[in-house]
């Protein structure tokens, strides 16, 4: 599984970017997007926005889940008390191998596929109603023994819950970032302690 993680501030405006691979199942930990999927997944990120402006108003739950997909990719969100949105792009395939692109059709453009038109709709709604009751201590015992869901399967509750706390504690390390005098949370993020702690959560739960 290769990530592509962003903060967006609420003028939609990225303030963090971030690639890296899995760590699970074997992986190494680095990223294996193409040249083409780089250029491309700002652009993916910035069309999923409005299915999260959407999708807070349904739910007071700060951990949006997989909110949409472009392809083979999967985008994950995590809304702050203020609105800015934490965006986790997941690509799968196997530990430290270059995905491989769908075959190009006539009516498609390789390696990519059009954008989903549809609201995610009450499926989706239906899973953001239902709220995570276990303890960290369980949750992390569940991650740990599913590493290989979260390495292959972006879809699978293994993968979800090990979203959700990755989520979770690079929203403490943002917390501290935006609080600082010289920044706020519309400004960038240039710090290579907060850059650093993002790396760490993503290889301790991705």
């Amino acid at each position: 599984m290769s990530y592509y993680f962003c903060i967006v501030n609420t003028r939609d405006q990225p303030t963090f970017e971030l690639e890296f691979g899995t760590s699970k199942q074997g992986g190494d930990g680095v990223p294996r997007f193409t040249q083409e999927a780089r250029n491309l997944n700002p652009f993916i990120m910035h069309a999923s926005l409005d299915y999260v402006d959407e999708l807070q108003w349904h739910t007071n739950q700060m951990y949006l889940k997989r909110i949409d997909h472009f392809a083979s990719s999967h985008i994950s969100a995590f809304l702050t008390p203020i609105s800015t949105r934490f965006l986790l792009l997941h690509l799968p395939h196997p530990p430290n191998t270059d995905p491989v692109p769908p075959p190009q059709t006539s009516t498609s453009y390789s390696p990519y596929g059009p954008y989903t038109n549809s609201f995610p709709g009450t499926a989706a709604l239906s899973s953001l109603s239902s709220s995570t009751t276990s303890s960290s201590r369980s949750s992390l015992a569940s991650v740990g023994g599913g590493g290989s869901s979260i390495a292959n399967n972006p879809t699978s509750p293994q993968t979800e819950e090990a979203i959700r706390l990755f989520f979770t504690e690079v929203f403490e390390s943002w917390l501290k970032a935006v609080m600082s005098p010289f920044g706020g949370p519309q400004e960038k993020i240039g710090s290579p302690v907060f850059r650093t702690r993002v790396l760490a959560a993503g290889k301790k739960y991705l």
